[in-house]
């Protein structure tokens, strides 16, 4: 079995079936947003973009909107696929609709340690995609999350692949190595990667 070079979801779209840019506040890092509501009491319906659940446990408190307001988490559960969450000071369906399309953020700081051979999806992003024999391939513009690994998407340089992306999977036959310093992912090109 291939060992997987794994990435966390935050900061960026992480659900490629709903792309959804968002400006991020510096020092900060996107964690979901409030995509709907839910009955009269003021409860929101969050989409979120974190692996870490316990960020919208009840008591959990994160920063909203552009204004980056602390918000108090009073109520959570799943619903459908999403969260419904009861929110500090919101209490009901009005003022729950003022917050539609808001983001909530996490300081830098209090991000999760992760695993060796594990990285953020924002870091990822941007990188530049080189072969073994120091070829530029491309720059990696997004990353689809798959049930058994996941696949960096590379925009080719040139004509490259026939100006199509490049889709690579992230495991380790694939990606030799990944260089957030020096801004780099070491790539082994196997057959029927790259179209002549």
């Amino acid at each position: 079995m291939n060992k997987q070079i794994r990435a966390k979801r935050s900061r960026r779209h992480p659900n490629n079936q709903r792309k959804q840019e968002v400006v991020v506040p510096d020092g900060y890092l996107a964690v979901g947003r409030i995509v709907g509501l839910h009955g009269l009491r003021g409860e929101v319906k969050v989409e979120s973009y974190t692996d870490f659940s316990e960020r919208f446990a009840v008591g959990a408190t994160l920063a909203l909107g552009e204004s980056l307001k602390s918000i108090t988490i009073l109520g959570s559960r799943p619903h459908k696929g999403h969260l419904l969450l009861l929110l500090e000071d919101v209490t009901s369906r009005t003022a729950a609709e003022d917050l539609r399309n808001e983001w909530f953020y996490i300081a830098e700081e209090d991000a999760a340690n992760l695993e060796d051979g594990t990285y953020w999806v924002h870091d990822i992003i941007g990188l530049v995609a080189r072969t073994e024999d120091d070829e530029e391939l491309g720059i990696v513009k997004d990353i689809i999350f798959t049930g058994a690994n996941e696949v960096y998407i590379i925009q080719p340089v040139r004509n490259l692949n026939k100006g199509q992306d490049i889709l690579l999977p992230a495991i380790a036959d694939v990606i030799q190595a990944i260089d957030l310093a020096g801004g780099t992912i070491t790539v082994r090109i196997q057959p029927g990667l790259i179209e002549e």
